[in-house]
């Protein structure tokens, strides 16, 4: 170095020496910054396609009852936040039926309706998850019997307006079945989404549509 700086007072070369290394560091570290935030956006993107259902857009089976377990612990937690509230499934009784006559892709289609329908007619907070090829469970935190009577009522009303076509105005006939349960009475999710499915197929002679007032 005092070669290269012989005239010069040692400060003067120290300085050269930090410019010309942040010259060569900075792109070095703008890389490393880089694909630090493509790694991390790919580890995003990952953890999405692990807890969503990729047809449907909503919570995978795994993700909603991880949420849904979480908040009844919390219940049994003293001064816990009470995760009391309801569970719904809303089942598609046809559902393999349509698949095989008008092709997979207007099974889908059903489906993400179906959801879109769902998810328009509860409120901010509650989950929508795809629990079967033929399932959707809804979590109502906090949610009353009248909360849900109202909720049911909005997505009962939203599906009878509603027109499901399958190509060439070729209109699906849709069999639907929705019950649900309270938290309180459930000790563990598996026993939740039995007992809402039993009010879900409590009276499936009653029609193709019926929405269940009463709660398991």
């Amino acid at each position: 170095m005092s070669l290269i700086f012989q005239e010069r007072p040692l400060w003067v070369g120290l300085t050269v020496v930090a410019l010309v290394s942040a010259v060569v560091a900075f792109p070095l570290l703008l890389t490393i910054c880089l694909r630090n935030e493509a790694f991390r956006e790919i580890q995003k993107q990952l953890r999405h396609a692990l807890n969503h259902d990729p047809v449907t857009g909503t919570l995978s089976a795994n993700a909603f009852a991880t949420s849904v377990e979480h908040a009844m612990d919390r219940r049994r937690v003293p001064d816990g936040e009470s995760p009391d509230g309801i569970m719904l499934v809303l089942r598609v009784g046809n559902l393999d039926e349509i698949g095989r006559r008008y092709g997979p892709q207007w099974a889908d289609t059903l489906l993400q309706s179906l959801v879109r329908i769902v998810q328009s007619s509860v409120r901010y907070g509650d989950l929508v998850a795809r629990l079967a090829s033929d399932e959707l469970g809804i979590y109502l935190p906090g949610a009353t019997t009248e909360n849900t009577r109202e909720i049911c009522e909005r997505i009962r009303t939203q599906i009878g307006e509603t027109t499901f076509a399958a190509g060439q105005e070729r209109q699906i006939s849709v069999a639907l079945r929705l019950g649900g349960t309270r938290v309180e009475d459930q000790v563990n999710f598996q026993s939740l989404r039995e007992a809402a499915n039993r009010a879900a197929l409590a009276e499936e002679e009653a029609g193709p549509l019926l929405f269940r007032e009463l709660f398991s």
